[in-house]
């Protein structure tokens, strides 16, 4: 159900945004909302930017983006607004804001910060299931896939390397304005810390080519948390 207000987050999606805070420091307003839960409607200007063809999981997602957004925004001392779409397909955030979004099926998490204190940003969550093996050559670099072997868990561990790659990829394009895949960065992962229920680590992303502004070898760093049931990561770039 999509309604006219927002609804208190369930006990999963609250848990979910008290285990992803900690890897944002002071200045990034962080939002949530359960894409399968009931959802604020979106403004008009949103609902405009989905194709008349959408399926319905597409419309609760793009919702519950827009709602954890919107809140992320509220955090920050700022009245919600329109987050349109330009043709790339990245959210168009108001002046003086940047931001990021991600969704999966049952979770919606934004990150806005001022431009004042922060370039860029790029989060992203999955679901926490394991990469399939044929996938892994296309996202992850040989030495990315020689590290995998050296893990107890290597099905996680490679789909952490592409949430990682997507959120280093937001981050930078919000800066670049260029396009590029996988093979565009090669990532490092430091896991610092891991128990029962929770791993948490860093990462940095290191350019394999020239992307103006970014030279070759240039570096975004970036965090992790695991848990929850799902591989959230972050990145970003101060002004």
């Amino acid at each position: 159900m999509i309604t006219a207000s927002p609804a208190p987050l369930d006990q999963t999606t609250d848990a979910r945004l008290a285990m992803v805070r900690p890897l944002f420091g002071a200045g990034i307003s962080l939002g949530a909302a359960n894409p399968l839960g009931a959802l604020p409607d979106p403004f008009p200007q949103e609902r405009a930017c989905l194709s008349p063809s959408a399926v319905e999981k597409r419309h609760r997602e793009f919702a519950a983006g827009r709602a954890a957004a919107h809140r992320a925004m509220q955090d920050l001392g700022r009245a919600p607004c329109p987050i349109v779409i330009a043709k790339s397909r990245a959210p168009i955030w108001p002046a003086g804001l940047t931001g990021s979004i991600t969704h999966t099926r049952s979770c919606a998490l934004a990150a806005v910060a001022s431009t004042l204190t922060r370039r860029a940003i790029g989060i992203d969550v999955e679901e926490d299931t394991p990469l399939k093996d044929d996938l892994r050559p296309a996202i992850c670099s040989a030495r990315e896939q020689d590290w995998l072997t050296s893990q107890d868990n290597p099905g996680q561990m490679a789909k952490l390397i592409f949430s990682a790659k997507e959120a280093a990829y937001k981050c930078q394009y919000t800066v670049s304005e260029q396009f590029f895949g996988f093979d565009g960065m090669e990532l490092e992962i430091e896991p610092e810390d891991v128990s029962e229920t929770v791993r948490r680590g860093r990462f940095v992303a290191a350019f394999t080519a020239d992307r103006p502004p970014f030279r070759t070898g240039a570096r975004i760093n970036g965090a992790y948390v695991i848990g929850e049931g799902i591989i959230f990561t972050a990145a970003s770039l101060e002004a």
